[in-house]
């Protein structure tokens, strides 16, 4: 039985995949969840639109995060610390100071697209990334000095 997927589904498909599968497993468990339905000629058609539909805005996402990536890269955030009088700095920069200061610049990113592994406890430059897109990530650098 042909079926088109509405939703996910792990080990079967995407979302709008067409897909073959054995008919009771269609009847009692994608049918019965809204996983998919039936594959008619009139859902195939809409099923189309709605994928270009869908193409078109993924396309005018990753451009207008590819011109957010060009205006992050451009730019430098800097963090000062104090330092103590053995030499190491007191606190550190997180990914919420790093959140805060891209919305000050009027770059809004969200704090979980900043992979930020540890928090920076040392004075240096640092290149985060910043993921923006699935296929745009972005490398902010960071320049943490003395107070």
């Amino acid at each position: 039985m042909d079926v088109m997927l509405l939703k996910d589904v792990e080990r079967l498909g995407m979302e709008g995949a067409l897909i073959h599968v054995k008919p009771g497993f269609a009847r009692n468990y994608l049918l019965p969840q809204g996983l998919a339905v039936a594959a008619t000629p009139d859902r195939l058609k809409a099923a189309e639109a709605a994928k270009r539909r869908r193409l078109e805005k993924d396309q005018q996402a990753r451009e207008a995060a590819a011109a957010l990536k060009r205006r992050l890269e451009s730019r430098a955030l800097t963090f000062t610390l104090n330092v103590g009088d053995d030499g190491a700095p007191f606190g550190s920069i997180s990914v919420h100071d790093l959140a805060e200061a891209l919305a000050r610049e009027g770059h809004p990113v969200e704090k979980h697209h900043i992979q930020l592994e540890q928090p920076l406890k040392t004075l240096g430059t640092f290149d985060v990334p910043v993921r923006l897109h699935p296929d745009v990530t972005a490398a902010v650098k960071v320049v943490v000095t003395n107070a």
